[in-house]
């Protein structure tokens, strides 16, 4: 009988502060937008840079092999985030909210590091990854219903992205304080699965430029294309994010039944679809259900995303450096979206990026099969075990000897040539068999056999 499962808590508290920021992505750059002496491109930007420096940050962890210990990265982490988003949330100078914001960023890429090494580390990487993915999106949910309701302003959704890390910093103390890494080594172990960490690596920027391109710009396709209120348009992402709830439920649920090629590579192919409706949308049916759809279908696919790059190397370091991947499509996301709309529209913007969703998926899907396929190894006759059974415990080895006729052995067993076959052969029975018989071939004379034979 197995042992129960204990629930890493704080690690889905650090997932859950870590990924808020991206989850807050689209009220965040509209408040930019309508709350400061911004363009809409700007504020694009501006949320295109913490994102940045959120990748930044998750680069320089896994480049340092988790030397130091989670705890204390998870405190700067989270320390950061207080300050960075705290100080851009009370002031109303640009030039001070993009210094918050990437002091902030830093903090959130910090703490998503440390969240993902540790899931990486865990026996079941893709159940604590749908926890966490649960837990984000329904901060984010309740966030979306509350936030339009207390007032305007750019402060709020950076303010509750500050609180949430200094909510969740008092669960630090129960992370290790050292790494669990051995240090015997001065030279960090090389990283495993290489063609296929680098396969899933290389691919998600463009998965997360894609989404991200649209989630950035549906605050204003809800405003201004399907004309609904702030209100509504929270009301909605709301709706949505509970979507995105059952579909990690989904995740969970389903586990690994059906691998992690047919949930990526089918799920994108979903995800496309959705992207194409949502932002042809031209009133609340279309853009509520095109919403709805594509977040109950987006954590799905990204908690087999994670845990494939948790299951290619358990110190992390892949978990890291394809997350981190992940943020810089995500940091692309809102700039890439806002000058995208303004060139080519809502509608045709959704076409271009459904394509680069389903061109993504191809090489995603791929490093999924690599994964899950048995290793093929090449293996030398020198590298063989060598296994020594001992004669004395061959049952009847005596018996066997005694009873072979000599006529036989010259009818059956080929000669070897005398030098072979005294000096290797019969000197080897008697110092391993010393209580054995030896007795010699026809012809053939057996000076051991006096001193083996009782």
């Amino acid at each position: 009988m197995s042992a129960p499962r204990t629930t890493p808590w704080p690690l889905v508290a650090l997932f859950t502060a870590g990924y808020l920021a991206p989850y807050l992505l689209p009220t965040t750059v509209g408040r930019l937008d309508t709350g400061l002496p911004l363009t809409t491109t700007e504020a694009g930007a501006t949320g295109s840079v913490l994102l940045l420096s959120s990748a930044t940050a998750g680069f320089l962890l896994a480049a340092r092999g988790g030397r130091a210990g989670a705890r204390a990265l998870a405190r700067v982490g989270l320390t950061l985030a207080v300050l960075g988003y705290g100080a851009a949330a009370l002031t109303g100078s640009v030039p001070a909210v993009v210094a918050g914001v990437i002091v902030g960023g830093l903090g959130s890429g910090t703490v998503t590091a440390v969240a993902a090494s540790g899931i990486a580390g865990r026996p079941d990487p893709h159940r604590v990854t749908t926890l966490g993915l649960l837990s984000v999106s329904a901060l984010a949910g309740a966030l979306y219903l509350t936030i339009p309701h207390l007032g305007p302003g750019h402060g709020l959704p950076l303010a509750a992205i500050a609180l949430t890390a200094l909510a969740v910093l008092p669960l630090t103390s129960r992370l290790p304080a050292r790494t669990t890494v051995t240090t015997a080594t001065a030279a960090p172990a090389p990283l495993p699965h290489r063609s296929t960490g680098l396969l899933l690596a290389a691919a998600m920027p463009c998965w997360s430029l894609a989404q991200n391109s649209l989630w950035g710009v549906s605050g204003r396709i809800g405003l201004t294309q399907a004309h609904l209120t702030e209100v509504t348009v929270g009301a909605v992402f709301a709706a949505a994010l509970g979507a995105g709830l059952l579909g990690t439920l989904g995740a969970g649920a389903l586990g690994p039944r059906m691998g992690r090629a047919v949930p990526i590579g089918a799920g994108t192919a979903l995800i496309a679809a959705c992207v194409v409706v949502s932002a042809s949308a031209s009133g609340p049916v279309s853009f509520a259900g095109g919403e709805i759809a594509w977040n109950a279908c987006y954590p799905l696919v990204l908690s087999y995303v994670i845990g494939l790059a948790a299951s290619l190397d358990p110190r992390g370091r892949w978990a890291v450096l394809v997350g981190s991947a992940g943020s810089l499509g995500t940091a692309a996301g809102p700039l890439a979206g806002s000058l995208l709309s303004a060139w080519a529209g809502y509608p045709a913007m959704g076409r271009i990026l459904a394509l680069v969703l389903l061109a993504s998926a191809v090489p995603m899907t791929a490093a999924a099969l690599r994964a899950t396929a048995p290793a093929r190894r090449t293996t030398r006759v020198a590298d063989l075990p060598v296994v020594e059974i001992p004669l004395t415990e061959l049952p009847h080895a005596e018996v066997a000897f005694a009873e072979i006729p000599d006529s036989v052995l010259a009818d059956r067993v080929p000669l070897l040539e005398p030098p072979l076959r005294e000096p290797l052969l019969e000197p080897l029975l008697a110092e391993t068999a010393p209580g054995l018989p030896v007795r010699a071939l026809p012809g053939q004379s057996n000076s051991y056999a006096s001193t083996s034979a009782r």
